[in-house]
């Protein structure tokens, strides 16, 4: 398929560019000073990197892969944090990332892929479907103060 963004694996050198839309897609709640911390102590972690789409030299949507290992899952990359600018949606950005991310886990020696979807986020559930994920459980979180 042609299209005229361009997409790669965003360098460390570079990774602080995706703190606007984090914060976008975080809809501003959460400082940018403590995104960039967790973003760093992710990086820390070693097994987390980011695809970028640019339309020319601006980053107009990210989706974060942690390189995981689950007894259930096996090997897999779970993409994270995706979020397209507003008017790039619906012009298969989300697509050419999800292809962009099953070819870089087969190519690391993946069994799969794995995503958490927010129950509300219909169209969001209604992708991953299409990209032929299937819904397997319920994801938790317990919040300490």
């Amino acid at each position: 398929m042609n299209h005229p963004f361009n997409i790669k694996l965003i360098p460390a050198s570079e990774m602080s560019s995706i703190i606007p839309l984090v914060s976008l897609l975080n809809h501003g709640e959460i400082a940018r000073s403590l995104l960039e911390k967790r973003l760093k102590d992710m990086l820390l972690l070693g097994n987390y990197e980011c695809i970028g789409v640019y339309d020319k030299s601006e980053l107009i949507g990210i989706c974060g892969i942690w390189t995981l290992h689950k007894f259930y899952a096996g090997k897999h990359l779970e993409p994270d944090n995706v979020f397209i600018k507003e008017s790039y949606r619906s012009k298969g950005v989300g697509k050419l990332m999800i292809d962009f991310l099953v070819q870089r886990a087969k190519e690391i020696g993946c069994d799969g892929s794995e995503v958490n979807c927010y129950l509300g986020n219909e169209k969001g559930i209604r992708f991953w479907e299409q990209q032929g994920y299937k819904p397997i459980g319920y994801h938790f979180l317990l919040k300490f103060d």
